[in-house]
């Protein structure tokens, strides 16, 4: 991963404003302010040709709604392209793309730069698709507005893995779906809470029996949860016993 270079990025969005949250708040916030990311928008109606600032037009072959039109795109991903380093990567927010997990987000968080296209209504050209997207993104599997929220979504991943971001350094390699499973749970002060008790090895000062309870809480987790990441068959005969250590090896 790129040390001590920010991470430049852009995004194409008919929405820019909408970024603001994510520039102004939060973790991607503090990123941008310690100049660890920068973020240029570039709105396709700019480069519309018509008083109507047309993006969009009906789909050949009949259907509802209407379709991003690929000669925009294309001029807006050049004035992007130009606001970012050369060779950034091109990602768009689309059903059909890839579906983004953790080891996509690691994948993007490598590069040097990056820039999303976020479209909108029925979708964009495919022609524009196949000629200047480097990868097409889905984040599940439903359907929502636009590729603006989904593009902020991977936005915020990928700058929690880059260096500096996240205020201690092994937080992003602790957090679920680093290692293929679930996170374990968390607690903090006080001690008791509506008759509930912190589990007593979190307050043993033993760190290897923590850690120990907190891979079998995760398993477990995962296994009861998530069984799509982690089959019983998938387990190692140490994860088998460090359930068992804990009584959590019953399916």
């Amino acid at each position: 991963m790129p040390e001590g270079k920010p991470l430049a990025m852009a995004v194409v969005t008919l929405f820019p404003e909408m970024f603001t949250s994510l520039r102004d708040w939060g973790v991607t916030g503090r990123a941008f302010d310690r100049q660890l990311a920068s973020l240029a928008l570039v709105n396709p109606r700019d480069f519309a040709s018509d008083r109507h600032s047309t993006v969009d037009d009906r789909p050949y072959g009949g259907g509802p709604g209407m379709v991003m039109q690929p000669g925009v795109l294309d001029d807006a991903l050049d004035a992007a392209k130009r606001s970012v380093p050369a060779g950034a990567q091109v990602v768009a927010l689309t059903p059909q793309g890839r579906v983004f997990d953790d080891r996509l987000a690691r994948e993007l968080a490598e590069q040097s730069a990056l820039i999303f296209v976020a479209g909108r209504y029925e979708g964009m050209d495919e022609r524009f698709l196949q000629r200047s997207v480097d990868v097409e993104v889905s984040v599940g599997d439903f359907v929502v507005s636009g590729g603006e929220l989904p593009a902020m979504l991977v936005i915020d991943a990928v700058l929690r893995l880059r260096p500096g971001v996240l205020g201690h350094s092994e937080s992003a390699n602790e957090d679920s779906f680093a290692e293929g499973i679930l996170d374990y749970p968390h607690y903090t002060r006080p001690e008791e809470y509506l008759g509930v008790r912190v589990p007593e090895v979190l307050l043993s000062g033993d760190h290897g029996k923590i850690a120990s309870w907190r891979r079998a809480q995760s398993l477990r987790r995962t296994l009861d949860r998530r069984p799509d990441l982690l089959g019983p068959n998938d387990l190692s005969k140490a994860d088998w016993s460090t359930l068992k250590l804990w009584g959590l090896d019953e399916s």
